[in-house]
This record gives C-alpha cells, structure tokens and sequence, in this order.
C-alpha cells in the first residue's frame, strides 16, 4: 500500500517555548509514535492483485542536515532511525524486493514446469508444496473433476500465491481436454476458413472452459509461418499447426486467437519464437535448423512483432538453432532472447523454453538440468521438460543446478530474481501489502 506522507505541521502562531525536559519528552514521544505507526503500516500477508507491482520508485534522498541541530538522546536517535528506515521499506517494497529475501532454492523451483499427467494431477503435491511456478498437462483426455483436482492441487502452494496451470491446446490434432472444453480444428482450417473474429470468438468459448477447468495457461497460438499441406511429423514440426504461408494471415489469426484466449481467462503464450516454418527437422527428434535469421527478419517474425504490440503476455521459444545468430539452440541463445526478442523487440513479457528434454537440446551437448541454468542464463523465465523418467528427481535436479549455478558464480541472482519476477507478474501476483 502507499503510506501517507507524515510531516510535521505547525500552527500559524508558534507555542509558548517548553521547558528543556518536557521539550525532549515531547520529542521522543512524537517519534515513537511515528514509528510505531510506519511499522505498523510495513506488516501483512502476501496477496493476489489485479495488476503485478511494477519497479519501485527510488526512494527520497534524505533531507540536508540543518546547520543547527537539536540535540538529540541516544534513544531518541534511534527511534528516529527505526521510524525512518521503516517509512523506506514501506514505501519502496516490489515484487524484486520481496524476492531478494527469498532462498535460492525457493527462486529456482518458481522457473519450473512441472509435467504431470492431467489424469494424476496430485503426483506434482510435493513440487507444488516446493513452490514450483508451474504445471504442464499432458494427456488426450480430461477426467471430469479436473477442476477440483487442480483446486486441491493450488491448495498446496506457498503463500497461497497462485500456479501456472498450462496444457497445449491449439486445435486439431494437439488437444488436450477437448472433452471437457469442445474442440477446434486444425489452424491451418481456421486460417483459411475463418475470419479474425470467428477465431476469437471460438477461442474464446473453449478459454472460458479451461478456466472453469482451473487451467490458466495455453501454450498456444503457433504464429509460425508454414503453408505445407501436411501434418506435423519429424521432418517437419509445423504444417496444420500454422495458419498459413502468409506472415499477414498469420499474424491477424494469432492475434486474434490469443485474444480469444484473454477474453476466456487464459494466458496465452505465443510459440515458437523466432518462427519453425521451413524448418530443417523436428528439434524434438534431433538437430533442427531455422531458415537463415536474415529471412526468419521478413517472414518469420512479423506476427511475432504484431503479437507483441497486442499485449502477448508471454512468448514460447524454439529450441531450433538460427543461422545467423549463433550456435546454441535458440532456447539457450542470450543473442536470441536477451538480444533480439527483449532488447531489439522490446518484449517485456515471461519466456518460456520449448521442452528442453528435445533430442535438440542434448544433441547440442546439453543435460536438462544444465539446459535450464543457460536458458535462464540466455533471458529466459521458465524451463520445461517432458513426462518421462522420474519427473521429482528430474525436477529436483534442476532446481540444485539452478541453485548451484548461482553460489558458483556462473547465473547472476539478479537474473534468477528477475525470472521468477517475471513468473509472479503473468500472474499478476503482487508480494508487497
């Protein structure tokens, strides 16, 4: 909350002078009170807000000394010292303060999906109980008590802060719970077959569905440019998936499905940055390639620039490697996310990594869990991994790599602190009172 500014006031006549003692009583009794009241003001529990705090203001320098001082006892300097430092942190507290003060172990596991089985949510309590950011459903059919599974499931999170409740629901053959929320055809069908505005509208009816499902996040729409006539496949991870060949179509229908996913209540995350059409493989089944960054500029990016400037809370990157930009797969790319996506295009938003157990990313002679220290390393926000093996030990692993990569020098806590910042803001959790 903003505290009232307190300032002395003085009457237009001036009091009659007090005696030295009852002068330095009335001095230390007006200071205590004041800082027993800023303290007061500094205390409470963590809530939900609509809007996630933004960077503080600095706060106000101190006042320049007077040439003449009132003398002040030892009590006396420091009431006023606890009043004053109290009224600082009141009034300078953010979501980045509040999390400077967390472990890094608790910073790391807000950086992780947790994928689970939509038909065994309770199998993520332990890592929900740990303060993982999110969960990831795979399946292709919903039970019908999803809702209160995932109700039960939220229950267990610290500080009753919220959870990213994320599945892949973008139509035709990649749904999850058509069941319970209807079902849309492939994008390919919706580009050609629907306007802008019959997109939103169908999105939209499916988001308020999820939402009622308590799943909060769709990693969807595909804004990759791709007219193959084909469905996705090894060699190719787009074709249905996309819209269309044309970046125009693509980008008016993948804005338009990620506001039918808003205007639902779901979080859109807009994939796969910096665009997989005309890729040379699947990166889930091996090295795959984007087409050249200097053509990716014309064709790839577009809709990705129009996805932005309508608000896209939250942008999916591939785990392709961009020639032109590098060796690295994208997800693990800092001239990919940190560079282009962040600084040239100006996304202030949460970044997600494609799934970092892709045969892409060990290809590129990477673990998962040292995968998730360069993505974070690179600018991303939030790590994911597939529903296989052991997901607690896989999970663990990554958090003390994080955490690791933190004590040894090799990942700023600054940096960490800023993803989970960016975790908390997309939904829209406010930590300050």
């Amino acid at each position: 909350m903003n505290l009232p500014s307190y300032r002395d006031r003085r009457s237009a006549t001036a009091p009659p002078r007090l005696p030295a003692r009852a002068a330095n009583a009335r001095r230390l009794s007006t200071a205590a009170v004041a800082a027993i009241l800023l303290a007061g003001c500094g205390t409470g529990t963590p809530k939900a807000a609509p809007h996630s705090s933004g960077p503080g203001a600095s706060p106000a320098s101190p006042a320049a000394p007077s040439q003449s001082r009132p003398s002040f006892t030892a009590d006396t300097a420091t009431t006023a010292t606890t009043a004053t430092t109290a009224s600082t942190t009141a009034t300078t507290c953010t979501n980045s303060t509040k999390l400077a003060g967390w472990s890094n172990r608790r910073l790391a596991m807000l950086t992780i999906a947790v994928p689970l089985s939509e038909t065994s949510v309770s199998d993520a309590t332990s890592e929900v109980g740990a303060g993982a950011g999110g969960v990831l459903l795979f399946g292709s059919k919903a039970p019908s008590d999803l809702g209160s599974r995932l109700t039960t499931l939220k229950s267990h999170v610290p500080g009753h802060l919220g959870l990213l409740v994320m599945t892949d629901e973008e139509g035709g053959g990649i749904q999850r719970m058509a069941n319970l929320v209807g079902s849309l055809p492939w994008p390919a069908y919706m580009g050609a077959h629907w306007t802008p505005a019959q997109i939103q509208q169908n999105v939209t009816t499916v988001a308020k569905k999820m939402a009622a499902a308590q799943v909060n996040m769709d990693l969807a729409p595909v804004v990759d440019v791709d007219g193959r006539n084909e469905a996705p496949s090894h060699t190719n991870p787009d074709g249905w998936r996309s819209f269309s060949g044309d970046p125009s179509v693509v980008s008016k229908a993948g804005v338009a499905y990620m506001n039918g996913l808003r205007a639902g209540g779901v979080i859109p995350v807009v994939k796969h940055f910096p665009g997989l059409g005309g890729s040379s493989y699947n990166s889930d089944f091996g090295p795959a390639r984007t087409l050249p960054w200097s053509t990716l500029q014309k064709v790839g990016i577009p809709p990705f620039t129009a996805a932005i400037k309508a608000g896209a809370p939250a942008i999916m990157v591939s785990n392709n490697i961009v020639p032109g930009l590098g060796t690295n797969p994208a997800s693990l790319s800092p001239t990919v996310i940190s560079s282009e996506l962040r600084g040239k295009m100006g996304f202030k938003g949460l970044v997600l990594t494609d799934s970092l157990s892709a045969k892409a990313i060990s290809a590129a002679g990477f673990s998962v869990p040292a995968a998730a220290v360069q993505a974070l390393r690179s600018g991303a926000d939030m790590v994911m991994f597939d529903l296989r093996g052991n997901v607690s030990s896989q999970t663990s692993s990554i958090a003390s790599a994080i955490t690791n990569a933190v004590a040894g020098n090799h990942l700023a806590r600054s940096r960490l602190i800023d993803a989970a910042g960016h975790v908390l803001a997309v939904r829209h959790v406010n930590l300050c009172p």
